[in-house]
């Protein structure tokens, strides 16, 4: 073992050893700052010192789901259930040695569904591939995380895995600016009450990242590895759905086993296509679509075909969706709909959001 993997190992075990209380608690986060700085510098060595295969997804439709889950958990089964792919299905491990693409549509969307190959324990380290699927999960916009009812354990192993590969289930990015000043050291302020951490903490994690002089704006009650996250800018935030499958061959006492050490959000039978259409529901609904229709000037607005955005977009993601070259000739736009005052509003900056189903009439230069 090499000599940042051992240090990495024995302040892990000292973080382990630490009970968590007042006292402590500026020990442990510094802990965890040493511990995730090291572990980033081990991660660029690792990077620099071979050359890495990894699978390349060319995305495409409205949103993009990711089907992440062990070998043999019934992920091409149930791909192969929600769209029209034809992915290749066995009764052993690692049938899906390559990213399986299918299409859902549901609800006027067009949604990317990815059929990864199976991770195991590991995958973040490499084990398995692990690194070349879990690194394709920074450009879903939501994991679907599908578990074999007789493996509650396998849920933890795949938090860790996908926490491990920076990725960030159903956090919102924390709101928090740090500037870097040429002196004056570190001053924090922030805009709500601090549960978490206090402005001492904050000082001693930012200077273990050698910043010393620096203006620190704090919006949200965010943790330590909240802090972290931040400091290190390369984390990924989605969205994700957990799914039991196999509910056929499941007992009852199992069945509710399962509930209690897991609170899935839906469980199914994707051989016996039992829960199906309402996971396609859930999928929709945690993918937070609106829907947009379009009017040409001087005509009726198409009201049968919407434009599927997601919940907070603005007039600029409408236009970057339309055409590449919407953004540089917009000139204005009319609404109708919520977004608007009265019938037909104009607007002249791009950073107005719309809500659903609005309707938008672009005019361009």
């Amino acid at each position: 073992m090499s000599k940042p993997l051992e240090r990495i190992k024995e302040l892990e075990e000292e973080l382990a050893k630490t009970p968590y209380n007042k006292r402590t608690q500026f020990a442990i986060g510094l802990l965890k700052a040493k511990i995730s700085k090291l572990k980033e510098k081990q991660e660029k060595r690792s990077a620099k010192g071979g050359k890495r295969h990894g699978y390349s997804v060319r995305r495409t439709g409205d949103a993009t789901v990711i089907l992440l889950g062990f070998p043999s958990v019934g992920k091409s089964t149930l791909l192969n259930a929600l769209t029209k792919a034809d992915s290749p299905i066995g009764h052993y491990d690692f049938t899906t040695l390559e990213i399986i693409p299918g299409l859902l549509e549901h609800g006027h969307a067009k949604i990317q569904l990815l059929d990864m190959p199976g991770i195991v324990t590991g995958a973040a380290s490499g084990k398995g591939r692990g690194k070349e699927v879990l690194a394709v999960l920074g450009n879903a916009d939501l994991i679907l995380i599908l578990l074999d009812v007789y493996a509650p354990e396998h849920y933890k192993v795949i938090l860790k895995e996908v926490y491990d590969a920076h990725v960030r289930l159903n956090q919102q990015k924390p709101d928090v600016a740090i500037k870097k000043t040429m002196r004056g050291g570190i001053r924090v302020a922030s805009t709500v009450k601090l549960s978490k951490l206090d402005e001492s903490m904050v000082t001693g994690i930012l200077r273990e990242y050698r910043i010393t002089n620096a203006d620190v704006l704090i919006r949200d009650d965010i943790t330590v590895d909240q802090l972290i996250d931040v400091l290190e800018g390369n984390k990924r935030y989605a969205r994700s759905i957990v799914v039991v499958n196999k509910i056929d061959v499941a007992t009852a006492g199992q069945l509710e086993k399962m509930k209690k050490r897991v609170k899935p959000d839906i469980m199914i039978s994707a051989d016996k296509k039992e829960g199906i259409e309402e996971l396609k529901d859930l999928i929709f609904d945690r993918l937070q679509f609106i829907r947009i229709y379009l009017k040409e000037v001087g005509k009726k607005a198409d009201m049968q075909e919407p434009l599927i955005m997601f919940e907070g977009c603005t007039l600029r993601d409408i236009c970057r969706k339309l055409h590449k070259d919407f953004i540089t000739k917009f000139k204005f736009a009319k609404l109708w709909g919520k977004s608007a005052k009265f019938p037909g509003q104009m607007f002249r900056k791009l950073d107005k959001m719309v809500q659903d189903k609005d309707v938008v009439e672009i005019h361009l230069r």
